[in-house]
C-alpha cells in the first residue's frame, strides 16, 4: 500500500485492497462503519501506560518542592473506571494528586498518550482478522470512522496486514482528537464517510455504525442508522446502555456473524 495513494491527511483517504482474502461480490447496500480504537484496536495498555508515566511525571517534579506519595491503581482498577466512565480528574485524586498536581497530571497525559513512541502497546483484539475475513467474504465492505490521525491508523494496519480488510478511512488531523472522543467530531466524520459512499454510488440503507463509546452510537443514530456498541473497549455494557444502542455485543467478531446471518436472511 502506497502513501501515493492517499490525500492529504484532512481529507478522507481510501485504502488500497490486496488480495489476502478474494472477495465476493458487494452485498448492495451493506457497508459498515467502524470505529478503530475499541472494535479493531485494544488500548488499554498504552492507556495504563500513560497514566503511570504521568505520575511519575508529577512525582518527580514534586521531589523538588513538596515531596508527595502517589498510589497507582491496578490495571483493572484503572480499567475499570474508564470503562465506566470515572472522570479522570476522580481517578488523579483517587492516585494521590491534588489541587494544581491535577491539572498538571492531565495535560502531561493528553500531551503523550497518542503519541508515536507510545503506540507499539496497542494489540489486535481477538478475533479480528476472522471477523474482517469473514464480512469480505460476503461482500460487505468495512470503513473506518476514526478520531485517531490516519498515519497511525494506516501504520498498524500495515504492521499486522489487515490494510487488505477496509474500503475506506476516515481520521483526524490532530493527534489528541481521540483522545478526548468529542462526539461532535465522530458525528461530522461519520457524515463526511456517507457523504463519500453516495459519492461513489455505493447505497448506505442497510449500513451500521459500530464503535465502542457514546460519540459512536450518538453518531450512527444522529445520521440514521442502527449501532453496534461493543464492550470490548473503552465503556462497560452498562454505560453504552443508557445510550440505547440497536446492539449490545461483547466484540466484532459477534457483530460480524450478527450482520452477516442477516445478510444471508435477507438474501
Amino acid at each position: 500500500m502506497s502513501d501515493s495513494a492517499f490525500e492529504p491527511p484532512q481529507s478522507p483517504r481510501v485504502l488500497v485492497h490486496a488480495s489476502e482474502v478474494a472477495p465476493v461480490k458487494a452485498t448492495p447496500g451493506v457497508t459498515l462503519f467502524c470505529d478503530f480504537d475499541g472494535p479493531i484496536v485494544d488500548v488499554s495498555d498504552r492507556y495504563y501506560a500513560t497514566y503511570r508515566m504521568g505520575l511519575e511525571h508529577i512525582q518527580a517534579v514534586s521531589q523538588k518542592q513538596v515531596p508527595i506519595q502517589v498510589r497507582y491503581l491496578s490495571k483493572v482498577q484503572f480499567w475499570a473506571f474508564k470503562q465506566n466512565r470515572v472522570p479522570d480528574r476522580q481517578i488523579a485524586l483517587w492516585s494521590g494528586l491534588e489541587g494544581s498536581q491535577i491539572n498538571d497530571f492531565l495535560s502531561y497525559v493528553a500531551q503523550i498518550v497518542n503519541q508515536p513512541t507510545l503506540l507499539h502497546q496497542d494489540r489486535l483484539q481477538p478475533g479480528v482478522r476472522q471477523s474482517l475475513k469473514l464480512l469480505r467474504c460476503h461482500g460487505i465492505r468495512v470503513v473506518l470512522v476514526t478520531l485517531r490521525a490516519p498515519e497511525q491508523v494506516v501504520a498498524f494496519l500495515e504492521q499486522h496486514h489487515l490494510d487488505w480488510a477496509f474500503s475506506g478511512l476516515y481520521g483526524m488531523p490532530q493527534t489528541d482528537a481521540a483522545y478526548a472522543n468529542q462526539a461532535n467530531h465522530k458525528i461530522q466524520r461519520l457524515r463526511d464517510a456517507i457523504a463519500d459512499q453516495h459519492h461513489h454510488d455505493y447505497s448506505t440503507q442497510t449500513s451500521w455504525m459500530i464503535g465502542d463509546t457514546e460519540a459512536d452510537i450518538m453518531a450512527g443514530q444522529s445520521a440514521g442508522l442502527p449501532t453496534a456498541a461493543l464492550t470490548c473497549g473503552i465503556r462497560s455494557s452498562n454505560y453504552l446502555k443508557a445510550f440505547r444502542p440497536t446492539l449490545l455485543l461483547p466484540d466484532l467478531w459477534s457483530t460480524a456473524q450478527h450482520i452477516t446471518n442477516q445478510v444471508a436472511l435477507r438474501v
